[in-house]
């Protein structure tokens, strides 16, 4: 049996085998039918100020008449700008008496509008391409001629970028300080028919929208907006960076689903910060290797393709495309400034379609630079628009974009020494800015028509008894727990579960919510088996002293708990947990069970920067049962009807930098480059509570995922555990092991249940996936978008003489095995080895491994190959 920060932190790394971030954006899809939201146009109250100026219109290429999406529109002497819809269209509200507008995108040159202050202005565009080209580089048909970095202008120019990296970027800085909008907004589209007409969506019909894209009208279903300003702070030497979040605004229709931290993971998909700059962006939960990475030329191919003579200074246009069209990698433009510090001016970064992601129907982003006083060019604007969908092409889809605003850039200015003490993230008292007015006199640009629309139609939306109705069974369904006043009933996955052990296993449980008190909360179930016809129970209550309940951030909690429940020693329980379909099938067979009565009261606490630790005093009774029997190894064989022990548990773990994803039942770390460290210290008290052992067990791990661009990524956690004291063999470390048929990474998957004890180990387990690389490169297979996958487990360590039955008396001992079963072996000098390959991404959710184990293959039963499954939706 594992305590509750063993489970936690198992549960922690578990998380790698599923990906919450899919799973939450298809439940989006998937719940549309359930929240059941549609609309038509709805009127805006505009904010009354003294002075609005007004513009709008279209902007189209002057050569073609074709309507020019993207352009970027700015009034002069202000903050205030937007970006040109699809068609060209484009709207921008200001408060004040401007004067001029400006018209901007990579390629074009940039002109200037009179316009007339606080009256609305309509203006048709045309805009002119550069007429200046480079005439000494001719762009050639790989048809024709193979294309080579050698001798090539482009590659010499893109160069000369990567070359002035340091000294152009934003960290070049020994201080920065800079202010930051952000804006993320979502929304369904192509939304069906039929669910629009239906009658149980008339209530609702004030919501749809409609939106053109590429010359076609689809009908827009708002979801999400979230609107924040942070003040940022930079300081070089010692590296620190500040945030402080001053103002904040929210609205969702998915917010009575548990979906706590989606800011964080919204952020996240859509790149949270875009460095151009920096070798690797981050964007859509995987890595691309930017095309100024220190070796993009060996995947990237580059063009010149344009140049630009402003007023100041000459631009060239670079075009660049993969070598390997389904490699995570960009394609797209750069536009970089030949004033001798070859700077991004600005860049155009979209995939092609052959990309291996999933989902993704279409990505763009967009990033404009402007020239400070220092003279660097610094990140002005970040525009990332993407679409999803469970089909390709048509269907339901979620489309979503996230601009970000940076100005009043300050560099070279270092505030008290002080000040760079306080935390990374720190929240203004007054954050929380529903008011309409605020924002429109703080937003740097101007809301679309719908974006505008949404916060009234939302806060209509949610004072509706139908909508709060959907929304239950919404989120009993994501959260896996039903909400009834002031009780969650669930989690309702292990309402019904079977094993060799219990049968057929009926359960039900709940827990208190902040409705009844958010200081005190109780939890518990009750379960039932149909073979060992035995009652399992557990009730728990906790007092949070920071007024959070016990299954959110940050925990600061105490809880007494009684468990009485049936496992398998050695068993993961987050395998079974989280891929129970899977799980309930095993090879081999299972014959060691125990019974676990568990008296518990613990201390948790989490810290700001994500340390936290657990202080538990644990009473452990544990029974054997089925053929699991604790026998002394003495000439009359006593059997021993149950083993207890009294235990100090002290547990640390340290997560910097940590992004988490919260649900109901678990919590998901965004993973990022930081690792995870787990420290675990146990002492037992021979005499206390009828604890029948002294001994202390350290045990400690670290995670650490680095990522390798379009290579992938590989996930390593090193482990290790040093036990004192003379202790029977159900108190020793037994290795984790797993018969069932769902692939689990922290277990060793072809060993069986209680088959090695140790008394100290080390070990590692690596996982690397390529995220397709290699396989993209086959012709006949890379359509399929297949992942692949390697693995490999090594364990070292081994037993004492004073724990070994073979050589200490008053030891229990090993089990022998039988019916199939292996016995239980110790651990030897020579370590345990096993390693796997996988593909995965079969029908966008299905990873089948090839497990070979290589040694202690002479224990019978012990398998030398075996095949595992999991379900892993990914992006």
């Amino acid at each position: 049996m594992l305590s509750s920060f063993e489970i936690s932190s198992q549960t922690s790394n578990s998380i790698r085998r599923l990906s919450p971030y899919i799973s939450t954006l298809l439940l989006f899809l998937v719940l549309l039918p359930i929240c059941g939201l549609a609309q038509q146009p709805d009127s805006v109250k505009k904010t009354s100020t003294s002075l609005i100026t007004t513009v709008r219109g279209q902007v189209v290429d002057d050569a073609s008449g074709q309507p020019l999406p993207g352009i970027n529109v700015k009034l002069v002497g202000g903050r205030y700008g937007t970006i040109a819809d699809p068609d060209g269209k484009f709207e921008l509200n200001a408060a004040g008496a401007f004067t001029h507008v400006t018209f901007s995108y990579i390629g074009y040159q940039t002109i200037t509008k009179v316009i007339k202050p606080g009256q609305v202005n309509v203006l048709h565009v045309r805009l002119h391409d550069s007429q200046t080209q480079l005439k000494e580089v001719k762009v050639v048909s790989g048809k024709k001629q193979r294309y080579r970095n050698k001798g090539n202008p482009a590659v010499e120019l893109i160069q000369q970028v990567i070359d002035h990296k340091k000294q152009n970027r934003m960290e070049s800085a020994d201080y920065l300080q800079y202010d930051q909008y952000e804006r993320i907004n979502l929304s369904f589209i192509d939304v069906p028919s039929k669910l629009m007409n239906s009658r149980y969506f008339k209530m609702y019909q004030f919501m749809l929208d409609t939106v053109k894209t590429n010359g076609q009208t689809q009908v827009l279903l708002p979801a999400y907006l979230s609107e924040k300003q942070y003040q940022n702070y930079y300081r070089k030497d010692p590296a620190k960076s500040i945030s402080v979040l001053k103002a904040q605004k929210e609205a969702n229709i998915l917010k009575f689903i548990d979906t706590a931290g989606l800011d964080i993971y919204m952020n996240r998909l859509y790149g949270n910060n875009i460095d151009i700059y920096d070798n690797n962006v981050f964007i859509i939960t995987n890595q691309f290797l930017s095309p100024i990475a220190d070796h993009s030329p060996n995947y990237y191919k580059f063009f010149i393709t344009d140049t630009i003579q402003t007023g100041k200074e000459k631009l060239i246009e670079l075009s660049f495309t993969p070598r390997t069209k389904g490699d995570l990698l960009f394609e797209g433009k750069l536009l970089v400034s030949m004033t001798g510090n070859y700077a991004v001016r600005g860049c155009e970064l979209d995939v092609n379609k052959q990309i291996n992601i999933n989902f993704m129907r279409a990505l763009k982003i967009t990033l404009d630079f402007e020239q400070n006083p220092n003279g660097k060019y610094f990140l002005s604007k970040s525009d990332v628009k993407a679409d999803f969908g469970i089909l390709k092409n048509k269907g339901l889809g979620l489309m979503g974009e996230r601009t970000v605003i940076f100005s009043n850039y300050i560099a070279d200015k270092p505030l008290p020494a002080a000040f760079y003490d306080g935390k990374e993230l720190q929240v203004a008292p007054d954050a929380d800015k529903p008011d309409t007015s605020y924002w429109a006199h703080q937003r740097p640009d101007t809301l679309s028509d719908h974006q505008a629309k949404m916060y009234p139609r939302i806060a209509r939306l949610e004072k509706m008894p139908q909508f709060k109705r959907a929304t239950w069974f919404a989120a009993t369904f994501t959260g896996g727990y039903a909400k009834a006043g002031p009780v969650m009933i669930g989690p309702i996955g292990t309402v019904y579960s079977r094993d060799s052990q219990e049968g057929s296993r009926f359960q039900i449980g709940g827990r208190t919510t902040t409705d009844l008190s958010k200081s005190i909360y109780f939890e518990g179930f009750g379960a039932y088996g149909t073979r060992d016809k035995t009652f399992k129970y557990n009730i728990a209550t906790f007092y949070s002293f920071n007024k959070t309940p016990f299954y959110r951030y940050p925990n600061d909690y105490i809880k007494a708990s009684y468990l009485y429940d049936v496992d398998v020693p050695g068993r993961d329980l987050s395998t079974i947990n989280q891929q129970a379909a899977l799980s309930s099938f095993s090879t081999g067979k299972t014959i060691y069970w125990l019974y676990s009565k568990v008296a518990k009261i613990e201390y948790v606490k989490d810290f700001e920067n994500h340390f936290s630790f657990d202080l538990a005093f644990r009473n452990w009774n544990q029974r054997p049962a089925a053929s699991l029997a604790f026998q002394y190894n003495n000439e009359a064989n006593t059997l021993v009807h149950d083993l207890t022990t009294s235990e100090l548990n002290l547990a640390f773990r340290y997560a910097p930098h940590e992004q988490i994803l919260q649900g109901s039942v678990y919590r998901h770390t965004v993973y990022s480059k930081y690792p995870i460290m787990n420290l675990q210290i146990n002492h037992g008290f021979k005499g206390l509570f009828n604890g029948s052992y002294d001994f202390t067990s350290v045990k400690a791990s670290i995670f650490k995922r680095f990522y390798l661009s379009q290579l992938g990524f590989t996930d390593i956690t090193l482990l290790g555990n040093y036990l004192v004291g003379k202790v029977p063999f159900p108190l020793l470390n037994i290795a984790p092991a797993n018969q069932s048929l769902a692939y689990d990474e922290d277990a060793y998957n072809q060993q069986t249940y209680l088959e090695f004890v140790s008394d100290h180990y080390a070990g590692i387990n690596l996982t690397h996936s390529f995220s397709g690389f290699l396989l993209n490169k086959f012709p006949l297979i890379r359509h399929l978008k297949w992942r692949e996958y390697l693995s490999a487990k090594i364990l070292f360590g081994g037993l004492r003489n004073e724990n070994n039955p073979l050589y200490s008396n008053n030891l229990f001992r090993f089990p022998t095995g039988g019916n199939g079963a292996n016995g239980t072996y110790a651990l030897g000098t020579k370590p345990y080895i096993e390693a796997g390959v996988g593909i995965g991404n079969i029908f966008k959710f299905l990873r089948i491994d090839g497990i070979k184990r290589f040694n202690y293959l002479d224990h019978p039963g012990a398998a030398e190959y075996g095949v595992k499954f999991s379900f892993a939706p990914d992006f």
